[in-house]
């Protein structure tokens, strides 16, 4: 419906002073006009003029200062979600004016959470690093010197080659908050024979990735929201927008077309207090309610059985654990009945403080789900619980049974179809064990024990020359000593 709008006083001298545009002109007189084509997005410039985009300085008021930018397409990195950004740059001075969404951008599509536009008090910062530094008095004098790339890579390269050639390998260890490097470092240290690979991940996600790991060797779920009848989140607060932005928009889209969501956290979180079913559990019961869960669903017959009939090795463990029975599909099913008898949901109420007839009700709309069942667990449960593996494990058990791997609507192993280079050289795997790293009395590590290690160099089992990280201050520098 068309609608024509009268200009008011204050409106018509803006025009004729020219502080606005002129939206009243004869030829627009016969309806508002659209800010963009149908389908299009609104809140940035269209790709053909990112080049060269003009836009007036909101603070030069009154006068009409214009400036010209280019639209530099980049990703935030205040969080491994990688959300996409677009760097309006000045052509003029060539510094970044600021930083907005990039609704382009295949996962974030625009809608950033504020670390994105803040990024821009990362590069103005007055204490960012712009050169490499070396310290001259003692650790914690705060005296530096700045010294020049040269300098810095001659020290560092020169004691890594020292340490190589006496044999020294594992006295050189690389430190990475989260490895997004696709497995190019590890190329780079078989290369130089070293094993020391460290990582925060043992205090963070392994718990977790383990769960996953051992149900189809990758160690992270990447679920399929948007396109979910039911969704199943374990401690994970999805929708604060820290982390999981992109899940957290089609978690939303999801709720729209009228999927149910479900939460398994002790807290009141934003993410629960916008669910269906919001279950309270005591921290570390998750296993207990997601096994009665599974009981159900094999008890009341609501499992996919064409999938766990063709994926899942179930002669193997009829024969294993049933030697002598006839290896059919309904004694398989009969096995697991048996198997997980115990886990009733009035077992997981009294383990959890969770009501037996909400596990019950949860259970069942996971079975009418059935491959558009997607589910999450990071950290918390998993992190900070003894076991916490169990609860990842036990979550996509219930994927498995109702057939929602790698399905629309259900939960992928996270990088099973991720383009990642291959290199043109494979080194050989290193000779060297670092125990620093990986040590014996945990051989079932998923990753390394990164917060032993102070305790390990205390106690005199190794030593470090060399101890290097990989971190961005916005310039690519950082601080050595």
């Amino acid at each position: 419906m068309s609608y024509t709008h009268k200009p008011t006083v204050i409106e018509s001298i803006a025009e004729k002073l020219h502080l606005i545009p002129d939206l009243h002109k004869e030829n627009g007189r016969d309806g508002a006009r659209r800010a963009a084509e149908e389908g299009s997005e609104i809140s940035c410039p269209p790709p053909s003029q990112w080049d060269n985009w003009v836009e007036y300085d909101s603070k030069s008021w009154p006068e009409r200062k214009a400036s010209e930018y280019m639209l530099v397409p980049t990703a935030c990195f205040n969080c491994e979600a990688g959300c996409g950004l677009l760097a309006y740059v000045d052509k003029e001075s060539m510094k970044i004016r600021k930083l907005v969404g990039n609704p382009y951008h295949p996962a974030s599509r625009g809608r950033n959470c504020a670390k994105g536009p803040a990024t821009l008090n990362q590069i103005e910062d007055s204490d960012r690093v712009l050169y490499p530094m070396k310290r001259t008095g003692k650790r914690g004098e705060g005296k530096w010197a700045r010294v020049t790339w040269d300098s810095v890579l001659d020290d560092i390269a020169g004691r890594m080659r020292k340490a190589i050639m006496e044999g020294r390998n594992n006295e050189i260890s690389y430190h990475v908050g989260r490895p997004g490097h696709d497995g190019f470092m590890e190329w780079i240290l078989r290369a130089w024979n070293v094993d020391g690979h460290n990582s925060h991940t043992n205090v963070c996600s392994s718990g977790a990735r383990f769960g996953y790991a051992i149900w189809e060797g990758f160690d992270r779920p990447s679920p399929d929201h948007a396109n979910a009848k039911f969704i199943l989140l374990v401690s994970a607060h999805l929708e604060s927008g820290h982390y999981f932005n992109p899940h957290s928009q089609r978690i939303i889209e999801a709720r729209m077309k009228g999927a149910k969501l479900a939460v398994l956290d002790p807290r009141l979180s934003n993410t629960a207090s916008m669910s269906d079913y919001w279950m309270p559990s005591y921290p570390g019961s998750e296993p207990a309610i997601l096994l009665a869960m599974a009981k159900v669903i094999i008890d009341e017959g609501i499992y996919n059985r064409a999938y766990m009939e063709n994926w899942v090795n179930w002669q193997a463990y009829l024969q294993t654990e049933y030697p002598g029975t006839p290896v059919t599909f309904e004694n398989f099913i009969d096995a697991l009945k048996k198997e997980y008898s115990e886990y009733t949901p009035e077992y997981a109420s009294r383990e959890s403080g969770v009501d037996a007839a909400a596990i019950v009700e949860v259970a069942r709309k996971i079975g009418e789900a059935g491959t558009q069942f997607s589910t999450h667990v990071w950290r918390s449960a998993s992190s900070g619980n003894l076991g916490g593996w169990a609860v990842s494990r036990t979550l996509h058990f219930l994927n498995v049974l109702t057939g929602s791997v790698g399905t629309p609507g259900g939960t992928s192993p996270s990088a099973w179809n991720k383009f990642k280079p291959t290199v043109h050289a494979e080194p050989k795997p290193q000779t060297y064990w670092n125990t620093l790293q990986l040590p014996d009395e945990y051989p079932l590590a998923h990753f390394e024990m990164s917060f032993l290690l102070p305790h390990f160099l205390k106690e005199g089992r190794g030593k470090l020359d060399v101890y290097f990280t990989r971190g961005y201050s916005s310039g690519n520098c950082r601080v050595f000593q």
